[in-house]
């Protein structure tokens, strides 16, 4: 069995990636493993939308360099996004990468791993597909482990917002058949998975390129239908089609975990008609405002891009005000970097300084981390159901889950229990995760009654 060392950068979609990888080339018998240095094939899956992880990119590849000199034999490859950004310009950078494979092409890596084997040439595969058969597996998805899947229904995006990368390494829209995301999630159920995440750079806007199929709503609708399934969550959304229809999925999909991540990415209008976001503050304000009268519990998660080109004092400041309006239960936060190809790369100058970027980075940061705080320690006392994740990240011990509104909870427990839908009392917390407990057998029984009765 030849072994495969894999490393990912970057976002879910790059995770799922991996996984599709992962298996396309345990069927050429290569076995994952955590050791670089007993692998017969290297892969790194990458990310480009921001530069400090392009740069992370360049940076592992070099020190892969070692690797060929150590063990005669050794494929080392690129992909994702880098890879469909740089193409066969990474080999020229990088004499000692064998191959480079784009976003539409991972089933096409064994044959291209056969090809350097057979005669050293090095293969460059980043053509774009505009039908989504490139995204099906033909034989399936048969070694899922655990309880949670990723599964993928669209890919790409049309919006071509002025400082975003995707469209161009990702390509335009194109939606799965629903019948065959339906299929793929009853599969997964039968194995065991009880939450999946349906993936897609811009969900929201699922079958709007694809006549006479189903809008992501009516999809949601029919996933939570699926028999033995338990949770389901998406992402990412873009606000301007945050539609009616999925707002009210919020109110009446029981499966639906009360959880939205709808970027804003600034909150000063004059920035969002540079980003080309295609929404004001008003109008995305409006739609939080619509979801949360219909889910009053659902918890919200953002991104936020400072210093972007042209942005004044006031422009942030009206940013720092828009959180303190929404009260985020999670952010992510960047400072701007131009990127290749890019609208704002091309017609803006990079003129905030570096300075002021870190400072207000850091300010976004710490009036979130208060935020974050005080919201979770509302939540002492509260019984949450949390799917039970594995090993807490904090200490030896404990494990970890998430509750369906996605806050993590650590608490004492037996790695046994890792896969299950568990309730306990939530019993400390901090501005990133919550502390839990147990419940006893009586505690369980009662709380099963009350949803049952809700």
């Amino acid at each position: 069995m030849k072994k495969l060392y894999l490393q990912t950068y970057g976002c879910q979609m790059n995770q799922y990636d991996s996984e599709r990888i992962a298996q396309v080339m345990g069927r050429m018998d290569y076995e994952s493993t955590d050791r670089i240095e007993t692998a017969d094939l290297v892969i790194l899956n990458t990310c480009s939308v921001r530069d400090r992880a392009e740069q992370k990119v360049y940076s592992a590849l070099g020190r892969w360099k070692k690797l060929k000199e150590q063990r005669e034999g050794v494929i080392i490859g690129v992909g994702g996004c880098v890879a469909q950004q740089e193409g066969a310009n990474l080999l020229k950078r990088l004499p000692h990468l064998d191959l480079v494979f784009g976003t539409h092409n991972i089933q096409k890596l064994p044959q291209m791993v056969e090809q350097v084997q057979a005669s050293r040439s090095r293969p460059v595969e980043t053509a774009f597909y505009r039908q989504p058969s490139y995204m099906e597996d033909p034989q399936g998805r048969t070694d899922v482990q655990g309880a949670k899947a990723f599964v993928t229904i669209m890919q790409g995006c049309n919006k071509v917002c002025s400082f975003c990368i995707v469209p161009h390494v990702r390509g335009r829209e194109a939606s799965r058949p629903s019948a065959r995301i339906v299929a793929e999630i009853q599969s997964l159920v039968r194995q065991g998975v009880k939450e999946v995440m349906l993936l897609g750079q811009n969900v929201n806007s699922y079958g709007k390129t694809s006549p006479g199929e189903l809008s992501f709503a009516e999809l949601l609708g029919r996933v939570n239908r699926i028999e033995g399934l338990r949770r389901i969550r998406f992402t990412t959304s873009h606000p301007q089609d945050l539609s009616p229809e999925l707002i009210e999925a919020f109110a009446t999909l029981k499966k639906l975990c009360e959880h939205l991540h709808l970027p804003v990415q600034s909150g000063a209008d004059s920035v969002l008609s540079r980003m080309r976001r295609g929404y004001t503050r008003d109008e995305y304000l409006a739609r939080i405002n619509r979801l949360r009268q219909r889910c009053a519990n659902v918890a919200l998660s953002t991104d936020i891009i400072v210093g972007f080109p042209g942005e004044t004092d006031a422009e942030f400041a009206n940013t720092l005000e828009l959180l303190k309006q929404v009260e985020y239960d999670e952010i992510f936060s960047f400072m701007y970097s131009p990127r290749p190809q890019t609208v704002s790369a091309k017609i803006y100058n990079d003129d905030v300084a570096e300075a002021i970027k870190k400072a207000r980075l850091q300010e976004v940061q710490s009036l979130q981390k208060e935020i974050a705080l005080r919201k979770n320690r509302a939540s002492i006392g509260n019984v949450e159901e949390i799917l039970v994740d594995g090993k807490s990240r904090l200490k030896n011990g404990q494990i970890m889950g998430r509750t369906r509104t996605n806050r993590i909870v650590n608490l004492t427990g037996d790695e046994t229990l890792v896969g299950s839908l568990l309730p306990v009392r939530i019993i400390g917390a901090t501005a990133n995760s919550l502390i839990g407990e147990e419940l006893t057998a009586q505690h369980v029984s009662d709380f099963r009654s009350e949803g049952e009765m809700a």
